[in-house]
């Protein structure tokens, strides 16, 4: 049997709460205001299914363009083919996230490599030089097996 390819398929990590972070959710979440303009990060809480954006926009910073009383609508740039299209969503204000729009600039949710360790030097230490033995092959016959 194939496996389903519903609007929720394939979300088991994605949409899973954090560690320590299960439970109920916190009022300020839900006071928080929005203007149009601002910039917010769009991270779905699995807890709350209603007002859901779809898998794809998970972990993206929009624009906010709309206000209503129950959602938030955000335009998100979507890659379709060769070509860049904004999409005008309306997103519940439990999956917003305003970190965006506090430092005001637009940010990079992706993953970056750690980097190089930082270099260091060793103080105190003595040089030792090492040299090889030469090697004997008329003695090591002599005392062979």
């Amino acid at each position: 049997m194939s496996a389903g390819h519903g609007v929720r398929s394939r979300t088991r990590d994605l949409f899973a709460r954090p560690f320590r972070k299960k439970g109920y959710i916190p009022l300020t979440t839900y006071l928080r205001t929005f203007k149009i303009g601002d910039y917010v990060d769009i991270k779905v809480n699995g807890a709350v299914h209603k007002g859901m954006p779809h898998k794809f926009y998970h972990g993206h910073t929009s624009k906010v363009w709309n206000v209503t009383k129950s959602a938030i609508g955000v335009e998100v740039n979507k890659q379709v083919g060769n070509r860049i299209i904004r999409k005008r969503i309306h997103v519940c204000v439990k999956h917003l996230k305003a970190e965006a729009n506090a430092r005001g600039e637009k940010i990079s949710t992706k993953r970056q490599p750690e980097g190089p360790k930082p270099g260091f030097m060793v103080e105190g230490a003595t040089l030792e030089t090492v040299t090889p033995i030469p090697y004997d092959v008329v003695n090591d016959l002599k005392g062979g097996y």
